[in-house]
């Protein structure tokens, strides 16, 4: 019986087992900062017209690139591939005219959101089909987005249905475009677009 007593007595004198701690609650890493590009380094008139010759005609070749502006090939592509380095040059693509491509819907539309939310909403807007050009702005509004769609049950789908069910979106506006001139020669292609042919 004593040795019973004992027992117990040297079982409650034994340390309870250590639960470990919870973790502490860890602050939501914010998004990393999106790539900075370094400066760009200045442009001389030589690099000016290498700009406006592609600006005019994306398709030309390095050679009559190099001729155009009186340099030789090799200086020409050095120069094109130090604009595309740079973030000049943003990439090479086509000019399209939406109508006739099956989009005869065009709209800009315009976007008030979450104040510090840009970021977020950029990369929704980006995964609209036919958006084609996304801006922040000032004014009384936030967001400005062109789009482009086959007809207008596709432009209201788009608004009412992908546009509206943003959570970051407060409330957009349509306007309707009746008739437009791209007066750029060419459209911006994603970064890693191939640099004009030899």
């Amino acid at each position: 019986m004593a040795s019973e007593r004992m027992a117990d007595q040297h079982a409650d004198d034994r340390p309870e087992p250590r639960v470990p701690d919870p973790p502490e609650p860890r602050i939501p890493e914010s998004r990393p900062p999106e790539p900075r590009l370094a400066e760009p380094r200045p442009l001389d008139a030589i690099d000016r017209d290498i700009l406006q010759i592609l600006h005019t005609d994306g398709r030309a070749s390095i050679r009559a690139v190099a001729e155009r502006v009186h340099v030789s090939r090799a200086n020409a592509y050095a120069r094109i591939n130090r604009l595309i380095d740079d973030g000049v040059i943003r990439g090479f693509g086509a000019r399209i005219n939406h109508e006739r491509a099956g989009q005869g819907a065009s709209a800009y539309i315009t976007l008030k959101i979450v104040q510090n939310t840009w970021r977020t909403v950029r990369e929704h807007l980006r995964a609209l089909p036919g958006a084609s050009h996304i801006a922040l702005v000032s004014g009384d509004f936030d967001v400005l987005l062109l789009v482009h769609t086959p007809d207008n049950r596709a432009l209201r789908e788009l608004v009412l249905t992908r546009l509206q069910s943003i959570p970051e979106v407060l409330s957009t506006r349509t306007l309707l475009v009746f008739e437009e001139d791209d007066l750029e020669s060419t459209v911006s292609a994603e970064p890693g677009g191939s640099a004009p042919r030899q």
